[in-house]
């Protein structure tokens, strides 16, 4: 059986776990954080989350975790279609986590942990979003989902990356981050009506709080 390490608050780690249920392979969880102990070293190479391990190994990066789960178990793919089709999936993944998620992480400090970020960072994750955003939109086709008429690895990660970048484009800037993509505020709401999503929303819940407490014991 396959096995996830990471904790509930990772909207990496929620990913994995969306691919999973949507395929419904059968896996069990390890609850654990990034660190660079000698023992997880020996399983994620930088100390991050989320690993599978599986019967041939430990793997590392969510995309690649992404693409492994569609090889392996071909039911419901999350890159269907030719090979045009795929690399066009793969692409709407690239750009939301390169032009949505990592600017946005860099306000994460203070957004969610009550840390101050310098107005530089925050000037350039502004502008990295607006432009993301309206890159994305320009990509995608909302019809309903990013990539056409069924949910792909394209959603998964727009799911997991557009929902702490929106909070963070309000908070910080004022802006509806998803109102400057036609269809996406629709996509959005969509994806959190799955019964999937909100049981992973519910478990997130939950690991906030255990989240919460691992944070005031190491700092």
């Amino acid at each position: 059986m396959l096995t996830l390490y990471g904790f509930d608050v990772s909207n990496y780690f929620n990913m994995i776990k969306l691919a999973l249920a949507v395929k419904g392979v059968d896996y069990k969880t390890v609850t654990l954080y990034p660190n660079q102990s000698a023992e997880y070293l020996s399983k994620s190479p930088m100390g991050k989350v989320p690993a599978l391990e599986t019967e041939q190994g430990v793997l590392t990066e969510t995309n690649v975790i992404l693409e492994y789960l569609d090889d392996t178990y071909p039911d419901n793919p999350l890159y269907p279609g030719n090979t045009f089709e795929k690399a066009k999936i793969r692409e709407l993944v690239k750009m939301t986590e390169l032009y949505l998620e990592l600017p946005a992480r860099r306000c994460h400090p203070e957004v969610f942990f009550g840390q101050q970020v310098d107005e530089l960072t925050k000037k350039e994750a502004k502008r990295a979003l607006c432009k993301g955003i309206e890159g994305l939109a320009r990509c995608a086709q909302f019809s309903p989902y990013l990539a056409g008429e069924q949910l792909t690895a394209a959603d998964i990660v727009f799911l997991y990356s557009a929902d702490l970048a929106s909070v963070v484009a309000d908070k910080l800037f004022g802006l509806d981050l998803l109102n400057m993509a036609p269809g996406a505020k629709q996509l959005m709401a969509s994806l959190n009506q799955r019964e999937d999503v909100m049981k992973i929303a519910e478990d997130r819940k939950l690991g906030n709080i255990k989240f919460k407490k691992y944070i005031a014991s190491v700092t």
